[in-house]
C-alpha cells in the first residue's frame, strides 16, 4: 500500500489523517514506503512527523531541563604560579681557609626536565589536597581535583578549584598553595637535611685524617727535635755559613803564619822563646841578678888581666861570678819554667827596637794560635752537625711530608666544611623558586552548570533533528530523481 492510496484529500482535515492512519493495519506499511517514503504534499504523513518530532524533542530536552534543575552551583577560582628562570650563585673567600661558593642553576637550565611539569604533579598529590582539606576543616570527598594548566612557552602555571559557593572556593584555592608551599617547604628540609648527613660522615673521616696527621708530626717532632722543616733548613744553612767561616779563618791563619815566619826569620828567634825573654826581661830580681853578673864579670876579667888562673884572687872572682850566674839562671828557670838548657836560646838584648819586635813576634803568634784554636772548635763543630744533620735529614724529610700531609688534610677538611655550609643556602637545586603570580580569584557567576551553553545545545539539537525531519519527509522525490530522472513522480 502506497502512501498515496492510505491518504486522504488535501482539504480534508489533518486529525481525519491521522485516524486513519492510526486505524490502517500494520502490514498495509511496506518496506519501500518507509524508505522511499511519500509525495511533498501528502499531509497526512504530517502527523507522524509531529509525533516523531514531539518525542525527539522530549528526549532532547528532558535531560536538559533535568540537569538544570538539579545540577548544583559550582564556582571556580583561579590562581597563578610562575617559576623566575634565573639562577644564584654566591662567592665567599676565607682567609688562610679557602674558597666556598654556591650555584643554583636556573630552574630551565635542564632539558630533560621540567620544573613545571614536577610541580603540576606535586600540586595534584593525594597528600597536598588531604593538607588542604584538613585546613578547612572538611572531608576530602567534598572537593574535586584541581585543574592544573600549563602555559606553552612560559613559566607560568594556573589552578582552577571549584566549591559550592565563591567564598568556598576561594578558600579552598588558598589552603591547597598554602599547603603546596608547605609541602615544597618540607621537600626542601628533607633533602637538606639528608646531604647534611651523608656529609657528616666524610667531614668525620676527614677530621679523624687530620687528627691522625697532626699526631704524627707531633710524634715526628719529639723524634727529631725539629718544630718545622724550615727549621731543618735553618740549621742546614747555618752549617754552610759555618764552613765558610772556617774557610775565611783558615786564610787568616796563613797569612798570620806568614807574619810569625817572616818575625821569626829577622829575629832568629822562635816565639816561644820571644815570649820566655820578654817574660824573664820584665823580673825585677832577675834583672838585679844580672846587674851582679855583669859585675862580677867585670871583676873576673880585671883578675884575670892582673893574676894568673890560680891566683886566690882570680879564684875567687871567678867563683862569684860562676855564683852569680847560677842564681841568675835559677831565677830565669823559675820565671819562665823552661828547663836550664833552654835558657840558652834566650834573647841577651831585648832592648830598644829590638824589644818592639819580640812584642810583635809574641802578639802575632798568639794571634796565630787564637785562629788556629777557632778553626779547631770551628771544626768539631762542623764536624757534628754534619753527623746531627745526617740523622735528621731524614727525620725533616718525613716532617715536611706530614706537613704537607697535613696542609692537604686540612684544605680538605675546611673546604668539606664551607661546602657543607654552603649548601644550606643552595635550598633551590632541586626545587626551584616558584612565587604566587596571582591569588585565587573570588568568582562572580557560578562555572556551572552553563545554562547558556546547555540551552544552546538543545537548540541546535532541535534544529538537527528538525533538518532530520524535513530531509525524511522529501527524500522520495530526491530518491526519485537521482535514480531515474525521467520517471520521478510529479511534486
Amino acid at each position: 500500500m502506497t502512501d498515496s492510496k492510505l491518504a486522504q484529500p488535501s482539504d480534508r482535515p489533518l486529525a481525519l489523517g491521522w485516524l486513519a492512519i492510526c486505524r490502517s493495519p500494520l502490514s498495509a506499511l511496506s518496506w519501500r514506503r518507509i524508505l522511499t517514503g511519500g509525495r511533498l504534499t501528502d499531509a497526512g504523513r504530517l502527523p507522524r512527523y509531529a509525533a516523531i518530532f514531539l518525542l525527539g524533542a522530549s528526549a532532547l530536552w528532558a535531560p536538559i531541563f533535568g540537569y538544570l534543575a538539579t545540577a548544583p552551583l559550582k564556582y571556580s577560582s583561579y590562581a597563578s604560579l610562575i617559576l623566575p628562570g634565573s639562577g644564584a650563585s654566591a662567592s665567599v673567600n676565607l682567609n688562610d681557609i679557602g674558597q666556598a661558593s654556591s650555584y643554583a642553576n636556573s630552574a630551565f637550565s635542564n632539558g630533560s626536565i621540567s620544573p613545571t611539569e614536577t610541580y603540576k604533579r606535586l600540586i595534584a598529590a593525594d597528600r597536598i589536597l588531604n593538607t588542604a582539606a584538613e585546613t578547612l576543616g572538611r572531608p576530602r570527598s567534598d572537593f574535586g581535583a584541581p585543574r592544573v594548566t600549563l602555559v606553552d612557552q612560559t613559566s607560568l602555571i594556573h589552578i582552577e578549584v571549584k566549591d559550592h559557593s565563591p567564598e568556598a572556593a576561594q578558600e579552598y584555592g588558598q589552603a591547597l598553595i598554602s599547603a603546596f608551599f608547605d609541602e615544597i617547604d618540607k621537600l626542601r628540609s628533607d633533602e637538606l637535611s639528608t646531604r647534611e648527613e651523608s656529609g657528616v660522615g666524610a667531614i668525620e673521616e676527614y677530621t679523624r685524617s687530620v687528627r691522625d696527621i697532626r699526631q704524627a708530626i707531633t710524634d715526628l717532632q719529639a723524634r727529631s727535635g725539629l718544630t718545622t722543616a724550615d727549621q731543618y733548613h735553618e740549621q742546614v744553612a747555618a752549617l754552610d755559613r759555618l764552613k765558610q767561616t772556617r774557610t775565611t779563618l783558615e786564610g787568616e791563619l796563613g797569612h798570620q803564619s806568614q807574619q810569625v815566619a817572616t818575625l821569626e826569620a829577622a829575629l832568629n828567634l822562635p816565639p816561644n822563646s820571644a815570649a820566655a825573654t820578654l817574660k824573664l826581661y820584665a823580673d825585677g830580681p832577675y834583672l838585679a841578678l844580672l846587674d851582679d853578673v855583669s859585675a862580677h864579670a867585670a871583676t873576673v876579667a880585671q883578675a884575670g888581666a892582673s893574676y894568673g888562673p890560680r891566683h886566690p884572687t882570680r879564684i875567687k872572682a871567678q867563683e862569684a861570678y860562676d855564683a852569680a850566674r847560677n842564681a841568675a839562671t835559677a831565677r830565669a828557670a823559675e820565671v819562665t819554667g823552661l828547663p836550664a838548657s833552654d835558657l840558652q836560646g834566650l834573647d841577651r838584648a831585648p832592648e830598644g827596637q829590638r824589644a818592639a819586635l819580640l812584642s810583635e813576634l809574641v802578639r802575632e803568634n798568639a794571634r796565630r794560635a787564637g785562629i788556629d784554636r777557632q778553626i779547631e772548635t770551628v771544626s768539631a763543630r762542623i764536624k757534628a752537625e754534619d753527623t746531627r744533620l745526617a740523622i735528621l735529614a731524614p727525620l725533616a724529610a718525613e716532617l715536611e711530608d706530614r706537613q704537607r700531609d697535613f696542609a692537604v688534610a686540612e684544605a680538605v677538611f675546611a673546604s668539606a666544611i664551607a661546602r657543607t655550609e654552603s649548601t644550606k643556602t643552595d635550598i633551590y637545586a632541586s626545587y626551584p623558586l616558584i612565587q604566587v603570580l596571582e591569588n585565587p580569584s573570588l568568582p562572580d557567576h557560578p562555572s556551572s552548570p552553563r545554562r547558556k551553553l546547555a540551552l544552546a545545545a538543545g537548540v541546535a539539537a532541535t534544529f538537527m533533528l528538525l533538518m532530520g525531519l524535513v530531509l525524511a519527509w522529501i527524500r522520495k522525490p530526491l530518491i526519485s530523481r537521482l535514480i531515474d530522472p525521467a520517471k520521478a513522480d510529479p511534486v
